[in-house]
């Protein structure tokens, strides 16, 4: 369902749970559990399986199942895009393929976005559906995507090169460099300052500033130490 690799501190998650990835109950506890185990990794790459990153939610699960299947399914998909949106560490998303709906929610929860060449398709369609969207998700989109809402309340999906232009998408490579360089990005990340890293990363979402904890890392003998080093690389005495 979702298969984990972890490589010098660097986790991998791939979403393999059956041809789209689509989001059900199971999926959503997988990733809530994943995400949790990964925590304390030094980053993290969020990947799909073959031509399609995620499909979004399992509509004809949620449609057979009715509304004791939503009962249980709504706070786990909200659940879900909370947990990897406030994640403390890094994250790349390495989008393979077709990223919709709920799929590109995920996408953009994540610190850093990379899709593969090709024909997979980005965009948010939950009012062409029909649905309404979780306030989180509206609210990740709003963080990630400059103005937005055309594209939330058109549901129009958006090839590599359309989806960077809007800012769905910080890069597109080819596909079969694409977990390198999701990979690459991922040990960048890593390089920062762990507490660092955590306090802007929470400023930049809003989720809460900490300025008393702002200074404790500028006074860290050890961030003294990554200044130093920082400087003896970049600055010619």
């Amino acid at each position: 369902m979702i298969e984990r690799e972890e490589r010098d501190g660097i986790v991998t998650l791939r979403l393999a749970h059956g041809k789209a990835s689509a989001m059900d109950v199971e999926l959503l506890q997988g990733l809530i559990d994943a995400f949790d185990a990964a925590a304390d990794a030094n980053a993290i790459v969020l990947t799909g399986t073959g031509s399609i990153f995620s499909a979004g939610v399992d509509l004809f699960r949620l449609t057979n199942e009715g509304a004791p299947y939503v009962e249980r399914f709504f706070p786990l998909l909200r659940d879900a895009f909370v947990k990897l949106f406030e994640l403390p560490v890094p994250v790349v998303a390495a989008v393979n393929g077709h990223a919709i709906a709920g799929g590109c929610v995920l996408t953009c929860a994540c610190d850093y976005r990379i899709m593969a060449e090709g024909n997979g398709r980005i965009g948010v369609a939950e009012l062409n559906v029909g649905v309404p969207f979780p306030e989180i998700a509206l609210r990740i989109m709003q963080f990630a995507v400059p103005n937005v809402a055309p594209l939330v309340m058109t549901g129009r999906t958006l090839l590599p090169e359309e989806a960077r232009a809007a800012g769905f998408i910080d890069e597109v490579v080819d596909a079969t460099a694409l977990i390198d360089r999701a990979l690459a990005m991922a040990k960048q990340f890593a390089a920062i300052p762990r507490q660092s890293f955590r306090l802007t990363k929470r400023s930049l979402r809003g989720l809460g500033s900490d300025d008393a904890a702002a200074v404790k890392v500028w006074s860290d003998p050890a961030i003294h130490q990554h200044i130093r080093d920082y400087l003896a690389r970049t600055v010619k005495k």
